[in-house]
């Protein structure tokens, strides 16, 4: 009884120290990765890909799991790594040489973590040389007898034979099949060390975006849009708003992907920009998300409703579908969203209150608040564009802040990362002048920057038609006075 005291103290202090002080962090490439042993009753390699998902391989038949874990991406090296000319040659056996030195560094150190709880434990619950002993013993043989489990079990094809969770499911997609990828082992590790290649290119892309003197006496406004879970747009995002001096950010949907849970770790970097951060609602985003980033520091949630942010009354309204789970159709209904945008412009007119700027989604929406405010933000299309509207109010569709997400790979041209920062006058509130920022999509290098200036910012804007739906929807009114 003694002795099997002494192992299940052993055993335990060794688990606690792998817990404590087995974990590391290693560069693989531009990416920085955490790793770690985990006790299990089934051995797998976890790759926990947050907020996307996790990647489970069948890797091994023992008591523990590999967790690794996707911590982030180092601009200095990726930058370091761009400039040497002989990057593309060299990727594909630096990456492999940098995952097996992580791997083989994780062993020792869990070892090592796991001997020494070994021996603690026993020596602070049983207070003898000997008993300390045999508790080490114990544990070097279980990890000896783990280890060996591992070597025998190990099961390298297992990584053709993932299982995924969260949004990741859609994954095998966007890979192929796992008869393609045996085939074709070789051509998939040329294109990761290119995938590697051009994420390195755009964020050392965005760590050189120009410094810009800002006028004084302008409100400054990002606005950005369709972010998609993207998270090189947090990176744009803080550059701008650092280098641009940003009173505050407009964001105008979509900046999840299909509004589940695990994506809302996403978007606890909004409480880290230091500015107010205004949020309506994409067919993208779930109610969910919306209350997710309610919650975050600074953030401006508008849905239906109004409010003052950095001098600007500024109105949102959330986007009418969900449209994820396929239950509605993106385009589905155009002029039920026109008459959507028409009653809610006809209640701000009835109000009677100043409205600066507009933020809905969808363009369609946006176009029925023509008269309602001087200004109208919105985005869904991922293309840029700028409208002066007969009313004499500008509408502004922002493209992708986060190149369209992973709808970047569907198409042969990548989708451009956009965003824009709109000038506006401290005491009238009417915008001066803005600036389109593009950057190259994936694989691109290219920053351009196109001023715009208002040529009569402080032109009369028309009154919103009084309007009255009928039940089949079309519109009819006068103007009001």
């Amino acid at each position: 009884m003694r002795v099997t005291a002494i192992v299940a103290v052993a055993v335990a202090g060794a688990w606690i120290g792998i817990m404590l002080g087995g974990a590391i962090r290693t560069n693989v490439g531009p990416v920085e990765l955490g790793m770690r042993a985990e006790p299990s009753w089934a051995g797998e390699t976890v790759v926990d890909a947050h907020p996307f998902g996790t990647l489970l391989f069948d890797t091994h038949n023992a008591p523990v799991n590999l967790r690794i874990t996707l911590e982030n991406i180092n601009p200095d090296r990726a930058k370091a790594i761009l400039l040497d000319a002989r990057f593309s040659d060299r990727l594909p056996a630096l990456l492999e040489k940098e995952l097996g030195d992580g791997v083989r560094t994780l062993i020792l150190r869990a070892a090592l973590c796991g001997l020494a709880g070994g021996l603690i434990a026993t020596l602070v619950v049983f207070r003898r040389p000997g008993a300390a002993l045999a508790g080490l013993l114990s544990v070097a043989v279980l990890i000896a007898g783990t280890g060996g489990a591992i070597a025998l079990t190990f099961r390298p094809d297992s990584v053709v034979e993932p299982k995924y969770t969260g949004l990741l499911t859609g994954a095998p997609s966007l890979v192929g099949n796992a008869a393609s990828i045996v085939t074709k082992f070789e051509s998939y590790r040329v294109q990761l060390a290119k995938l590697v290649n051009n994420v390195s290119q755009l964020y050392d892309t965005v760590s050189v975006l120009p410094v810009y003197d800002a006028d004084p006496t302008s409100i400054r406004v990002l606005h950005v849009s369709d972010i998609h879970l993207s998270p090189i747009a947090w990176n744009l995002i803080r550059s701008i708003t650092t280098q641009f001096k940003i009173d505050a950010i407009v964001d105008t949907g979509d900046l999840t992907d299909h509004g589940t849970s695990p994506e809302d770790k996403f978007v606890e970097e909004i409480g880290t920009l230091g500015v107010p951060y205004v949020f309506v609602r994409g067919n993208h985003d779930s109610k969910a998300t919306q209350r997710a980033v309610a919650k975050q520091r600074g953030a401006v949630v508008l849905d239906d409703s109004a409010k003052t942010v950095a001098g600007l009354r500024i109105y949102g309204l959330g986007d009418p579908r969900f449209t994820p789970d396929k239950s509605v159709a993106v385009d589905s209904d155009l002029e039920s969203l026109s008459a959507l945008g028409h009653t809610q412009a006809l209640k701000l007119a009835q109000s009677r209150k100043r409205i600066d700027l507009v933020a809905v989604h969808d363009p369609t929406i946006a176009k029925a608040f023509s008269g309602a405010a001087p200004m109208v933000l919105s985005g869904h299309s991922h293309e840029r564009s700028s409208e002066l509207l007969p009313s004499g109010t500008r509408l502004l569709v922002q493209g992708s802040t986060g190149g369209a997400g992973l709808r970047a790979l569907e198409h042969d041209e990548p989708t451009p990362v956009a965003a824009s920062v709109l000038y506006f006058d401290r005491k009238t509130h009417r915008l001066r002048a803005w600036d389109d920022i593009t950057l190259g999509g994936l694989g691109e290098q290219s920053v351009q920057i196109e001023r715009h200036v208002e040529a009569d910012p402080g032109r009369t804007i028309s009154p919103v038609p009084t309007i009255a739906p009928s039940p089949t929807g079309s519109i009819s009114g006068t103007v009001t006075p």
